[in-house]
This record gives C-alpha cells, structure tokens and sequence, in this order.
C-alpha cells in the first residue's frame, strides 16, 4: 500500500486543531484497505459556508453552499485528490440532526474519501451504496474511537 501524505489547510476560525483528528481518520480508513485511493499528496480544506459555495459555483456552476466538495486524483502530479468540506454545514445539520459535530464533519471527510475512492452519489442506487459505504467506515471509525476528535472554539 502506498501511502497518502496529508496536506491539510484550516480557514475554519473556530474549528480546533483539526490536524490531528483528520490525520487519524484517513490513516485509519487507509489502513482498513477497503476504500483504496490513490497514492500521492490529498489536500483537505477545512471552510466556511460562503468559501465553499463560491467553489461551487466556479466549479459545478451551482452558487449554493454544500457540505463537502471533493475533486479527484491527479496521478500525473501525485496527487490523492482534493477534499473541500464546510465546518458551518457540519456544525448547522449536527444541530439540527441533534448529533456531534465531530461525528458529523467525519462523515463529510468520509464522504469525500469514498468519492476519492470511486463511490457516486448521483443515482439513487449509487447514493445507496455510498450511504452503506459511509456507514462502514462510520463503523470502523466508531470502533477506533476517532468520530470525536474535532471541536469548535468559542
């Protein structure tokens, strides 16, 4: 197995030391072998609501925010890919949902992995097996104990 190298960039003002937490995750899905990326260099960018829809829409020509935006891999330049996700959304919908905040901005690092990884959400069958995918790895992560290693500063 080759190893993904963590670039991680937080303009999330409120979020925490996310470093350590979202190192743990992928090391954690990566060593569980089920969902294999590419090898090479995966950036993870931690955003508001307003970063993200301006990603958006530049590149999916929709101007609303979302939870996570991932980009693939680009092996030409040892690349894992790009995982863009929104701290807002996570710490609205945990609110609204009434679950952690932590648990919820992992599925959102899960979900991008698994795009990363080949899943699609864009069919109905596709979103079905994404969410059985997020699960698993949900599962394993909960099993870890690494679900809760994210925390908002006030």
């Amino acid at each position: 197995m080759n190893p993904i190298q963590l670039e991680i960039n937080n303009r999330y003002k409120q979020l925490h030391a996310p470093e350590q937490a979202t190192r743990a995750l992928f090391a954690a899905i990566e060593a569980s072998e089920q969902f294999a990326i590419q090898p090479g260099e995966l950036s993870v960018v931690f955003v508001d609501d307003s970063e993200i829809a301006r990603v958006h829409a530049d590149f999916m020509n929709d101007a609303t925010a979302t939870d996570v935006i991932t980009f693939q891999a680009d092996p030409a330049m040892q690349s894992a890919g790009e995982i863009i996700v929104s701290v807002d959304h996570a710490r609205n919908r945990s609110k609204e949902f009434g679950i952690p905040f932590s648990r919820e901005l992992s599925l959102y690092l899960i979900h991008g992995w698994l795009h990363l990884a080949g899943y699609d959400d864009r069919s109905e069958s596709d979103r079905a097996h994404m969410r059985a995918a997020e699960q698993s790895a949900l599962a394993l992560l909960d099993e870890a104990n690494l679900t809760h290693g994210f925390s908002l500063a006030y």
